[in-house]
């Protein structure tokens, strides 16, 4: 397909409580067990295993989804959001805030309190995510540093899903921007990423959005060559076909920079 036909999420503008409705929402969605249990699963899996540790992480992530981060407040007193458009820091903001019409996360934060064996007590995970994110970000991947003026101090932890594959053309844009985000991290910090393999659009609201599309041996070489240290790789198939996007599978990886 013409990529010309495409629209650019970071130049366009992305619907992006449409985007939640359609892949993260709680109306029995079809894609529930990629865009939220498996997400979800895997970072409280790696979590509890001990190997992220410190004080402060940095969530990069397409639109204003935030079901990730409800098991990554359990182990980071202070998180901050980056966002790449003001519609989706307006969209976060109200929820954060408590504000009328507030996109409704509780679905998601149910599903941490059974993986944290805590049943009944999902109002508690969310205000526990809530008071853990500090500041909400624009960042720009045309900046040498992607949150300036702001410069944050290094990161034990990044979090960042899709939001690469999004904005990035082709190899080498990818490559650039995610070297950007490695910048953003200590050394021995832990660069933990979603990925959708062999997916080249998503359709929202109408609109075709580009998405990036490569394989997992391009992810492992690209992290082999900027210098990161895969420890943890997961893969999950597709669970369900429909037209509005064409990955084929969810892939969660996780490693860390060298020293």
């Amino acid at each position: 397909m013409d990529p010309s036909t495409h629209q650019f999420y970071h130049i366009h503008g992305m619907d992006s409580r449409e985007y939640s409705n359609s892949f993260f929402s709680d109306k029995d969605t079809a894609f529930a067990d990629d865009s939220l249990r498996f997400p979800m699963m895997n970072l409280h899996y790696w979590f509890c295993r001990g190997h992220c540790k410190g004080d402060f992480c940095i969530d990069i992530t397409v639109g204003s989804i935030i079901h990730h981060l409800y098991s990554a407040s359990n182990f980071f007193k202070e998180m901050v959001v980056l966002k790449s458009n003001e519609k989706c820091i307006m969209e976060l903001s109200r929820w954060l805030h408590d504000r009328t019409g507030a996109y409704d996360f509780k679905h998601a934060s149910s599903v941490v309190a059974e993986l944290e064996e805590k049943r009944g007590q999902h109002e508690d995970i969310e205000m526990r995510l809530k008071s853990s994110i500090k500041e909400v970000l624009k960042c720009d991947f045309d900046q040498e540093n992607i949150t300036s003026p702001v410069t944050l101090p290094l990161a034990d932890c990044i979090v960042s899903g899709l939001l690469l594959d999004y904005i990035s053309k082709n190899e080498d844009d990818y490559m650039r921007n995610l070297e950007k985000i490695i910048k953003l991290l200590k050394p021995g910090g832990q660069l933990l990423l979603f990925l959708l393999i062999d997916k080249s659009y998503t359709i929202v609201r109408g609109e075709r959005f580009h998405f990036f599309k490569y394989n997992e041996s391009f992810v492992k070489n690209a992290f082999n060559n900027l210098g990161l240290v895969i420890d943890y790789c997961a893969v999950q198939r597709r669970r369900h076909m429909n037209d509005c996007n064409d990955y084929k599978a969810i892939m969660f990886t996780a490693a860390h920079k060298g020293e």
